[in-house]
């Protein structure tokens, strides 16, 4: 976060399709001035009912609803790859200061752990896709700044950088995470299943992952 928001040139930032508000909290904790936008009521809901000291407002990226240079950054966790920047593109560059950023976040899967490397073909593209490993996220996501139109750029050349950070999980916890994954909830259900079923069958036969089949005490 504080490498995405150091070239911004003030406080203000914009959570743009900030659903039930991690960024948004961990945004409003650098001590930035944070607005959330986000177009599904219930998420926005749950935003405002865990965070009521932010901002928080209906929208999307197509149809933001704030004023020209009102911002200094916008984050997008998890979003930017949903957003039509043929029309979101000239939304956030209105919204946006001169000198303010754009800052896509992703949560990514380690392959370079073999386990996780065997999961991912375990588990199919549903379950762990183009961008959800290291080489696969540079790759599909350095051009996600450009209509796909081939329209003109808002933006100007883009840094990426990666961070490490990691998570206790058991077996159970990872699969049910899984499972909420947007290429996993658009399957049908019977084909849904059969691949929560293959994932849980691998992490309960992994040497790695089989100690953590179920919680601890």
């Amino acid at each position: 976060m504080r490498w995405a928001l150091e070239p911004a040139p003030g406080p203000r930032v914009l959570d743009l399709g900030a659903g039930t508000g991690e960024l948004t909290a961990t945004s409003a904790a650098t001590g930035a001035e944070v607005t959330a936008v986000e177009p599904d009521g219930a998420m926005l809901a749950e935003l405002r009912r865990s965070l009521p000291a932010v901002r928080a407002l209906t929208g999307s990226a197509e149809a933001i609803p704030l004023p020209d240079a009102s911002v200094d950054a916008v984050l997008a966790g998890n979003a930017v790859h949903w957003f039509d920047m043929a029309v979101a593109g000239p939304e956030i560059a209105r919204v946006l200061a001169p000198g303010g950023i754009l800052a896509g976040l992703w949560n990514v899967l380690d392959d370079q752990v073999e386990w996780v490397h065997r999961l991912a073909r375990v588990g199919g593209s549903a379950a762990v896709g183009p961008r959800d490993t290291p080489a696969g996220w540079r790759a599909e996501t350095s051009g996600a700044h450009l209509p796909k139109t081939g329209g003109a750029a808002r933006f100007g050349s883009p840094e990426q950088a990666g961070f490490t950070h990691g998570q206790r999980r058991t077996a159970d916890s990872l699969t049910a995470t899984i499972a909420t994954r947007a290429g996993m909830l658009v399957m049908p259900e019977q084909d849904r299943e059969a691949a929560l079923t293959r994932i849980r069958a691998f992490l309960a036969a992994e040497p790695a992952t089989a100690a953590a089949s179920s919680p601890s005490p």
